[in-house]
């Protein structure tokens, strides 16, 4: 039994089966995206989806949906199924299916009468095409099988709609045909791995709903182009296979292209593997360029999400080769940035206050991972650059006060991670001296006083272990009121509210509280914060608490960072856990690990999402699939696994 497996009772059950999505990358960018029995539920899903940089900076949908039916002795049965208005669903293809399973790759098998049908979808690596295999395992009569494409050429953040504009005609290519419905963008090559039959007969399927969009306030119909329909026959335990790229392919390599994908695949047998599988989907390269991106299915690669997830998708799960590739990436942007550049990066939002903190922390981690010896000899040089910038006042939201801390404006622009807009101002506008950010500083002057003494100057070395004094009693002089820490601290505000921002004074390697205060933020982040999901960012006690990411896009954003649980908030909450209980504290979170590995058969199978409700059930919400989410959880795994060789 596989470990990604689900069965006819949940698969014809729609309420059931339309929660729960996939998605597979192809490290470049493009991917492919639906529920588990193919009835799209977003704009952004397709069968192919990919970036075009020549028309925007978006994801583009060009094969939205392939239809499949089966006929015997005349008679018709459609495999496909789409929501129309009045929850219709046509065809209903879902009540044939009978296992869908994704162990190494994705396979649903499907059952009309006496023939069984076997569907298995893949990306090629490092190229924007999407390889579809049928297999007929079962057949007691002459079977045809027709394919019906639905096309949409479009932004993921548009639908289309029925128009004069779109060009519906083809060329013939081996095996299959070309078309490119606006002239901006690239033909879509669809071909069979043998001959095939194409009858050409454009025409629009109106009205298709996305009921995800519906539940977020956005325009939810759309009118998809079907140009016509293949067909072929199809013998007992014949295998034939269906390409959809932007360039053409021959025919007789699809088998080897195939089978040459598969060998490259890992197995799903647990969290630890769909995790790492996960991780690796966010890998982007784009020519010489890697990034990480932040997630799945609209987000970009995000300066802070990068560097925060940078370890987990990479470090624990031994890809040092993408760690290299990334870090080789970034640097060159992150060097422009210090020199004054402003505009024109491909990492986005990479003047954030904290992103060239967390950059610290990731080369923290490296040497964790690898020596301090050999962090200090590839990075010792870069971050005290990056210090003395800070220092020197030449970021353009970081300023150094004299009591040796970090202020930062978040007042007109979001200044954190917590960051959500309300008609352009900050919902959440964390001001001052914020804490994170501060312990982070914290951090970073001792982790770069350990690099700089490790290449023997001893003198930088203690002048940074002198500020970083400073900054220690300080913080601890700002933030403790007695019981825990302020989130954020401006002139005679504290704010009191009780958020996950804290425990990162607790999690980080150099911490600037004493073991009392530790224990004391640990334990009323237990108390209030914890769910199985990670921590909450907001508080039940207080009277902003809102729970629930639903609604219009303005109430979601308002609910954003002040009840949801975020995932990745799980991370430091078990490294400060174990600082505190150490090995006593090990089957604690081995046991709230059982929250995450639920996840794994619910919303995006085989990953983790971007946020939870904040109050049971603690049901899924935002990207399908979010690095932060992903890596952090990973790291704790590899943390576990650490502490059982000791």
């Amino acid at each position: 039994m596989s470990y990604l497996n689900f069965d006819k009772t949940l698969l014809i059950n729609l309420d059931k089966s339309l929660t729960k999505e996939m998605i597979r990358t192809n490290r470049a960018g493009t991917y492919n995206s639906t529920t588990i029995i193919d009835c799209n539920t977003r704009k952004y899903h397709g069968q192919l989806v990919m970036p075009l940089p020549e028309i925007d900076n978006s994801n583009h949908v060009l094969l939205s949906s392939l239809d499949e039916t089966v006929i015997q002795h005349g008679a018709e049965f459609n495999l496909g199924i789409h929501k129309f208005e009045g929850s219709n669903y046509s065809p209903q293809g879902h009540k044939y299916i009978r296992q869908f399973d994704c162990e190494v790759i994705s396979r649903t098998i499907y059952r009309v009468g006496g023939v069984i049908l076997s569907k298995e979808k893949l990306l090629v690596s490092f190229e924007p095409r999407v390889l579809i295999k049928y297999t007929l395992l079962e057949a007691h009569s002459p079977t045809i099988i027709r394919f019906k494409p639905f096309l949409a050429f479009r932004n993921v953040n548009k639908l289309t709609k029925q128009n004069d504009l779109a060009d519906t005609s083809y060329n013939e290519i081996q095996d299959g045909i070309s078309m490119r419905l606006y002239d901006n963008y690239p033909l879509l090559c669809m071909q069979f791995s043998k001959k095939v039959t194409y009858n050409h007969q454009p025409d629009w399927y109106k009205n298709i709903e996305y009921y995800k969009e519906q539940e977020r306030g956005y325009e939810f119909k759309e009118d998809l182009l079907v140009p016509g329909y293949f067909e072929m026959p199809l013998k007992k335990d014949e295998s034939i296979i269906f390409s959809a790229g932007i360039s053409e392919i021959s025919p007789r390599k699809l088998k080897i292209l195939w089978d040459e994908e598969l060998k490259s695949r890992n197995s799903r047998t647990d969290m630890f593997s769909c995790l790492k599988n996960s991780a690796q989907q966010f890998y982007k390269r784009e020519d010489d360029k890697t990034y990480l991106l932040a997630g799945y299915p609209w987000f970009g690669a995000r300066a802070r999400d990068q560097f925060v997830a940078l370890p987990g998708c990479t470090l624990s799960i031994d890809r040092m080769d993408y760690f290299d590739a990334i870090m080789q990436t970034a640097i060159p942007e992150l060097q422009r940035f210090m020199e004054g550049e402003r505009t024109g990066f491909k990492l986005e939002a990479i003047d954030d206050p904290d992103v060239l903190l967390w950059f610290l922390w990731t080369i923290q981690q490296y040497a964790f991972a690898t020596s301090l010896n050999e962090a200090a000899m590839r990075y010792q040089h870069l971050a005290t650059e990056i210090i003395a910038f800070i220092r020197k006042q030449n970021h353009p939201n970081l300023f150094l006060h004299n009591n040796g801390l970090l202020y930062v404006n978040g007042t007109d622009k979001p200044a954190t991670w917590m960051n959500a807009l309300e008609n352009g101002w900050p919902i959440t506008p964390r001001t001052g001296y914020v804490v994170e950010i501060n312990a982070l500083w914290y951090n970073a002057l001792k982790f770069v006083s350990t690099l700089t003494r490790e290449v023997g100057d001893e003198h930088s070395a203690d002048l940074l272990d002198y500020q970083a004094e400073i900054a220690r009693e300080a913080f601890v002089s700002v933030f403790w009121n007695g019981t825990y820490l302020y989130d954020y601290v401006d002139g005679n505000y504290n704010d009191v509210e009780v958020r996950p921002n804290m425990i990162q004074a607790v999690a980080l390697p150099f911490s600037p509280l004493d073991k009392m205060q530790q224990k004391s933020v640990l334990d009323i982040c237990t108390r209030e914060l914890l769910t199985p999901k990670g921590l909450r960012t907001l508080s039940p006690k207080s009277g902003f608490y809102r729970p629930s990411y639903v609604g219009g896009q303005l109430e979601r954003d308002r609910n954003y960072h002040n009840g949801p649980v975020w995932p990745f908030t799980f991370g430091a909450f078990a490294r400060a856990y174990l600082r505190v209980y150490k090995q006593s504290g090990k089957s604690f979170i081995e046991r709230m690990l059982i929250g995450f590995e639920a996840e794994m058969n619910e919303q995006c199978i085989g990953t983790l999402p971007e946020l939870f409700d904040g109050n049971p059930p603690f049901k899924g919400h935002g990207g399908m699939s979010f690095a932060m989410s992903v890596a952090e959880v990973l790291r704790v795994l590899d943390m576990l696994k650490k502490y059982d060789k000791e």
